[in-house]
């Protein structure tokens, strides 16, 4: 009788390995290396075994495996915005944990995963955690686990995002990216003040040229509840029509490589820009490196690296030159200020009530259901005496 061996596949949707054992699909990670060498793992243990140690339910269910079965339901309960969301941040929790099981999961092991990424700001942080927490939480409600292992672990408190980019620190940020598919984005979102999910959610067919808007439909708006109605002004109406050029159908914001931008990418972007802004800063300064910093953090390093297949030792201008390249990135970083495209979408309306168009009229241009968000929000403008003391005498006169 022929006996169908499971051979490894690569869901490109998902940029994973998986393989299908005992009628479940497993979950192998990206690297192509380490998915075959775990497929080779899972295939040389004895199928009793694995059913016994990886059943549907408790404490043995791989974490990668309810990773997947989470992901299924909320692609089909959720926006597309919130499957990419948890996808992202759920596969770089398996990726440093991939033989993980629900039974081993500790809450150790998230804070050692987001302690990992050292430049995270307190946000970012919470979201990570966030995103695990609720995932296995969702399994505990459906009943796919018995217990939450992570249940009482402690998440920290987010910062407001209240990053204000006046007019020429915008200009000057501009000045240093080159990247004119970027600059675009950032024109159009400093423009309008349209969510971030917005602009790059948009395509051609939710663009109304001949009323100089774009219109998301109940369904694809925020909280599904009414239409979303983006008003464009005379540049953002340049720049939407240039973009679209002779097409029909597609994203409105393409990067370099003609894709739609991702969060991922959005932020990466803005890194880069950061860097060079915080580079610019250090020249003008005439700060650099030092040589005793150097050597305080070699020790920090691995002292090994990979070239092919084989591990090889640094030597010590390998290591010097890493020390030096990862203290400058961290330095240059420190030196500029961190922006996002939330930060111009609250910029545009600081700028907006500072020029005194109402609260009310700028609360509906951004798409906000309860105007009182606004005076939450933007309550920072009440310490500012100048534009008090405008508004203080235009309901005067």
């Amino acid at each position: 009788m022929h006996y169908h061996v499971p051979k490894p596949f690569y869901r490109k949707s998902r940029e994973t390995w998986y393989v299908e054992v005992d009628g479940r699909q497993i979950n192998l990670g990206k690297d192509r290396e380490f998915a075959f060498q775990r497929y080779h793992a899972i295939m040389a243990t004895p199928a009793d075994v694995r059913q016994t140690h990886s059943g549907g339910t408790g404490e043995g269910l791989k974490l990668t495996e309810l990773f997947d079965r989470f992901l299924d339901w909320v692609k089909q309960h959720r926006s597309p915005d919130t499957f990419v969301w948890y996808q992202y941040r759920l596969q770089r929790f398996a990726d440093r944990f991939p033989a993980l099981t629900v039974g081993q999961l500790r809450p150790y092991h998230v804070q050692e995963w987001v302690d990992s990424f050292p430049d995270h700001s307190p946000t970012t942080t919470r979201n990570y955690m966030r995103c695990v927490k609720r995932c296995i939480k969702w399994a505990q409600t459906l009943g796919y686990v018995d217990a939450n292992p992570i249940q009482h672990i402690s998440i920290p408190a987010s910062r407001p995002k209240d990053v204000y980019v006046p007019p020429d620190a915008f200009a000057a940020f501009l000045a240093v990216n080159v990247d004119q598919n970027f600059r675009d984005l950032l024109e159009v979102t400093y423009e309008t003040g349209c969510r971030p999910q917005e602009s790059l959610r948009i395509e051609i067919r939710h663009i109304d040229l001949a009323n100089q808007r774009w219109v998301l439909s109940r369904s694809e708006a925020k909280g599904k509840q009414s239409p979303r109605v983006v008003y464009l002004t005379e540049k953002a109406v340049e720049i939407t029509r240039r973009l679209i050029g002779n097409r029909t159908v597609g994203h409105l914001f393409l990067n370099s490589r003609g894709k739609p931008w991702t969060t991922s990418a959005v932020n990466c972007a803005f890194q880069r820009v950061q860097h060079r802004m915080g580079m610019a800063e250090m020249a003008r300064l005439g700060i650099s490196i030092g040589e005793e910093k150097i050597a305080e953090f070699i020790p920090t390093l691995s002292k090994t690296h990979r070239v092919g297949k084989k591990v090889v030792q640094k030597t010590e201008a390998e290591l010097r030159h890493e020390a030096k390249r990862k203290l400058t990135y961290q330095m240059a970083q420190e030196s500029a200020p961190k922006y996002s495209l939330y930060a111009l979408r609250h910029s545009w309306a600081t700028n907006a009530l500072q020029r005194g168009v109402d609260a009310l009229t700028v609360a509906i241009l951004m798409g906000h259901k309860d105007p009182s968000q606004l005076a939450k929000v933007y309550q920072h403008l009440s310490h500012n005496p100048k534009h008090l003391l405008e508004q203080a005498k235009k309901a005067a006169s």
